[in-house]
């Protein structure tokens, strides 16, 4: 398979590694230092673009992504006020993307497993539910769009807690309230704590490196080849 790497950093160095050891081919890597490979024929010739940019770029990437054809892999977070455009444009016009908050399968273990603790703990109303997550120094959105994930999977599931806020200001009891810690290189650490008067439950995910998610995320370009729509984790593990 080809693949066009966006976004030439240490996850997409990772990425590339990860590939080239599944015997693929990059054919294209794009940085902010040449965004004029976007029209090259180098570009146009892959299979799939794997996008990890930043907020502020990725959704004009992925349109540059489908004007040149190509299906999208992207784990760029922070930017899904603009997802339903996405979804549109892969209903109306035959697009592909697949969008996954985190690629790592470890993680989306942890996400199936939150979503049936707090289906739970509705029985449970003694119990305050709370996150800390834990990312690099680099990181541009907080919280981190895996903790966002989790959060929003809480409060679909858990029906006393209806928005996520920002441990950092004034909240209310219906409130799930998030720290975001930034701290030298750590890759990703989410802790899930429920708390009463004489216990604590945890769940904890922390991530060695980055190679889980690099790993992840080609698999999905792997799974991607050949589909149409809107894809994300929940497809590809067939949870």
């Amino acid at each position: 398979m080809k693949i066009a790497l966006i976004g030439y950093g240490k996850m997409g160095r990772t990425i590339e590694k990860i590939a080239l050891q599944r015997r693929h081919e990059i054919v294209a890597r794009i940085d902010v230092d040449n965004q004029g490979d976007f029209a090259s024929p180098a570009f146009r010739s892959a299979d799939v673009a794997i996008e990890f940019t930043a907020p502020s770029t990725a959704f004009e990437n992925y349109l540059r992504c489908f004007a040149a054809g190509l299906p999208v892999v992207s784990g760029t977070t922070g930017w899904t006020s603009r997802i339903n455009e996405i979804k549109n444009l892969c209903e109306t016009e035959g697009r592909t993307f697949f969008y996954a908050s985190n690629f790592s399968i470890g993680v989306n273990i942890f996400f199936a497993l939150n979503k049936y603790l707090a289906r739970i703990m509705n029985g449970f109303p003694n119990y305050d539910v709370d996150m800390t997550e834990i990312h690099h120094i680099h990181k541009l959105d907080a919280p981190s769009g895996t903790a966002i994930t989790l959060a929003e999977d809480i409060i679909y599931n858990l029906e006393r807690k209806k928005a996520w806020k920002l441990a950092d200001g004034q909240h209310g009891d219906g409130d799930l309230l998030i720290t975001a810690v930034r701290e030298d290189e750590v890759p990703g650490t989410h802790e899930i704590r429920y708390t009463s008067d004489v216990d604590d439950i945890t769940i904890r995910h922390n991530a060695q490196n980055r190679e889980g998610f690099a790993l992840g995320a080609v698999l999905a370009a792997e799974f991607t080849a050949g589909r149409k729509g809107f894809l994300g984790m929940k497809d590809l593990l067939k949870f």
